[in-house]
């Protein structure tokens, strides 16, 4: 058990080192690569062009973790053996390249829905679905549908810096705990993979906090939303399958861990269809910018994101214990979270909508 937590632990750290060194290097040697349209500050919050290019040392970290992993641990069942694991390879290099191509190209709505799809056929195709029903179709169905609302959700919040890195530390953080408490046993492969990645992710962040050096990207935000709906499948959704519990614990426990992002999409999503606009287009009408409406500065939104989502942590921690111990219902009260954070934060976008840009 010493020697499994001195690999995670190394893994970890190579995550954080990885990311430092990749997008030094990338800041270092490029004033404007990663940079589309310079002067479109409609849909960005910062009024500064930026490099988008952190999303890059994502991909990195997890391609050097899934080899050096099979490199040095042959005895252990290897990732690129894994029916799943390949699922999550293949589609997060799908949703890597979309991301990238949307960085440099400005890509069109439908090709990214196309490719979203893709990704999500690809997890039911080896073996990741959201156990829902007894359905098999539309449990499957369901899963593609999970993955295009979360790699959406999480590209919408990267509006402000510092916001969505935030959140997804928090997220992969409670699909760390799950994969540790929940199974009963170490599944080093997952543990690993989780790590390195919340490593990394906390790197990028290093850069990425207001006043923010770079941001992620779509290529970013495109992966990291691929990643957070993988192992939230198995580690948050399917809890029920491993403990016994109804499904219904999974999906309470899920909404809770994605208040943050969720509480904002919907916002956003309800606001725009009033008003007749699409929410699938940017702009500066999230729940971050209407914070800032209210009188607080960027860094000041930021902390209170990060209040949200480490309360997220917290009772997505306790609501696992409960299933554990059979205690079902007690879960229930903490569901109220979303709700109280979605009313709060839905009612400042309309509170100081005339201030919009």
């Amino acid at each position: 058990m010493d020697y499994s937590i001195l690999i995670i632990s190394g893994f970890f750290v190579g995550g954080v080192v990885t990311s430092l060194i990749i997008n030094s290097l990338l800041l270092m040697f490029s004033t404007s690569l990663g940079i589309r349209n310079k002067n479109d500050v409609v849909v960005r919050w910062s009024n500064q062009s930026k490099p988008s290019l952190g999303g890059v040392s994502f991909y990195i970290s997890f391609l050097f973790t899934a080899i050096f992993y099979s490199i040095f641990f042959p005895t252990e069942a290897s990732i690129f053996t894994n029916p799943q694991f390949i699922g999550l390879f293949i589609s997060g290099s799908l949703a890597f390249a979309m991301g990238l191509a949307d960085d440099a190209y400005n890509t069109k709505p439908f090709f990214k829905l196309f490719i979203q799809i893709a990704c999500g056929v690809v997890f039911v195709i080896f073996g990741t679905v959201i156990h829902l029903t007894n359905n098999e179709l539309i449990d499957s169905a369901f899963t593609v549908l999970w993955v295009i609302i979360i790699m959406n959700s999480l590209n919408m919040l990267d509006n402000m810096d510092g916001i969505t890195g935030t959140v997804v530390v928090s997220l992969l953080s409670l699909c760390l705990f799950s994969s540790i408490w929940m199974s009963g046993q170490i599944d080093i492969t997952r543990i690993i993979l989780l790590t390195a990645i919340i490593g990394s992710v906390l790197g990028f962040l290093k850069l990425n906090i207001n006043p923010s050096k770079l941001f992620m990207g779509d290529a970013g935000s495109q992966f990291i939303g691929l990643y957070v709906a993988f192992f939230a499948v198995d580690n948050l959704w399917n809890v029920g399958e491993v403990t016994g519990a109804p499904s219904w614990t999974g999906i309470l426990i899920t909404l809770v861990a994605f208040t943050p992002a969720a509480a904002d999409t919907l916002t956003v999503v309800i606001n725009r269809l009033k008003k007749g606009q699409s929410p699938m287009v940017g702009g500066k009408d999230h729940t971050t910018h209407h914070l800032v409406y209210s009188g607080m500065n960027d860094k000041q939104v930021w902390l209170t994101f990060l209040g949200i989502s480490i309360l997220a942590l917290a009772f997505g921690i306790l609501m696992m214990y409960f299933v554990s111990v059979s205690n079902y219902i007690a879960i229930i009260p903490f569901s109220l979270f979303f709700l109280i954070t979605f009313v709060t934060l839905f009612r400042v976008t309309k509170k100081y909508a005339h201030k919009e840009k």
